[in-house]
């Protein structure tokens, strides 16, 4: 098994030396804050898609104290459509604590840089091996799966025994005088080589050495033991129009998309139509039944998240005369685009724009 540990590493290395040309913006950065910034918008997103939010970020906020100095408003907007909101709530903590009460030094420890809001073991480790060179192994979705298959593990990667295999067995694999280029190097190798679906088996540099391949497992690791139960809500959304305003509220804590905006919200438990929506007390007691000039319904939306799917709807309505609206503010249509809003309704927005508001 020793011996095989050796060849991993040696090939492993060998294969990002001379083969590995995956490019990222962030790739061999080791300012911490840049590092930190990478690893927190990957964390639940693939890269492809953050890559752009990385770049507008450091674009907007070079450093982090100009991170921690902007307002919430506006790093939720640059966030927008990203998802997993908990990690743009985490980063503005983050950065205000580290500006203020560290006086804008990152933490050089892997214990100081674990202590962090919304950090946990992969992304110190992940920080503290690419910006500090420490010995710390990185273990994330593509490095279980290599591992798993490299070595025919078993064992359900997202169980308490599994995880803590696969994290000795990393660190034992780890290059220690080089952790940031191994850890990289075997980050890369599961996204480009050892894949999910059609990994480049024929062409692998570890193939000789693969259980998962000599054995014909490699469809089957990694195992997972979990399977994710999907609940279906159905959001119908009331923009109500008065005075070339609409009606928003920020959304509050212990539900999703915290900290967003919404137009006014009725939740139903199963799908409705318009008709019957306005029969229902949930309508009837937001909105007057006069007063109304002109009703327009869209098509439905749909946003899939890790443990829910959302369908909604948007309705708009316009009224000659002002509203009370309790928990609701009236903003100018032009102020929505200044506003941070769940991706299911910026998808809404941008497709419709301001036009359809003015009709």
């Amino acid at each position: 098994m020793a011996n095989k540990k050796v060849l991993f590493r040696i090939k492993l290395l060998h294969w990002s030396k001379t083969v590995n040309n995956r490019p990222m913006p962030w790739k061999g950065e080791q300012d911490p804050y840049k590092v930190w910034l990478s690893e927190i918008i990957l964390q639940q997103t693939r890269v492809e898609q953050g890559w752009d939010y990385y770049n507008r970020f450091i674009s907007a906020f070079p450093t982090i104290q100009h991170l921690a100095k902007a307002t919430d408003t506006k790093i939720f907007k640059l966030w927008e459509g990203l998802g997993y909101y908990t990690r743009c709530k985490n980063l503005i903590s983050t950065a205000r604590f580290i500006s203020k009460e560290l006086n804008g030094k990152f933490p050089e420890n892997y214990a100081g840089i674990l202590a962090l809001k919304g950090v946990g073991p992969y992304t110190a480790a992940a920080i503290a091996s690419f910006a500090f060179n420490l010995p710390h192994a990185v273990v994330d979705g593509n490095v279980y799966r290599v591992l798993a298959r490299y070595f025919g593990n078993d064992l359900p990667i997202d169980s308490s025994a599994g995880k803590f295999l696969f994290s000795v067995l990393a660190n034992e694999l780890l290059e220690k005088k080089l952790p940031g280029i191994f850890n990289q190097a075997l980050m890369d190798f599961g996204a480009v080589v050892c894949k999910p679906k059609l990994p480049l088996c024929d062409i692998c540099p570890l193939k000789d050495g693969c259980t998962a391949k000599l054995k014909g497992l490699v469809g089957q690791l990694p195992v997972k033991s979990k399977s994710i139960n999907k609940k279906t809500r159905w959001f119908y959304y009331l923009i109500i129009e008065n005075n070339n305003k609409v009606y928003v509220r920020k959304r509050g804590k212990k539900d999703i998309w915290e900290n967003l905006y919404e137009f006014i919200l009725i939740e139903t438990p199963k799908a409705v139509s318009f008709k019957k929506l306005k029969t229902m007390d949930g309508y009837k007691n937001l909105i007057p039944d006069t007063g109304s000039q002109k009703t327009v319904v869209s098509e439905h939306y749909c946003q899939q998240l890790t443990h829910q799917t959302i369908w909604a709807q948007f309705i708009i309505i316009k009224f000659s005369r002002s509203l009370t609206l309790p928990g609701y503010k009236p903003v100018s249509k032009r102020g929505l685009f200044r506003l941070p809003f769940p991706r299911l309704i910026s998808r809404f927005l941008e497709k419709t724009t301001v036009d359809l508001l003015a009709k």
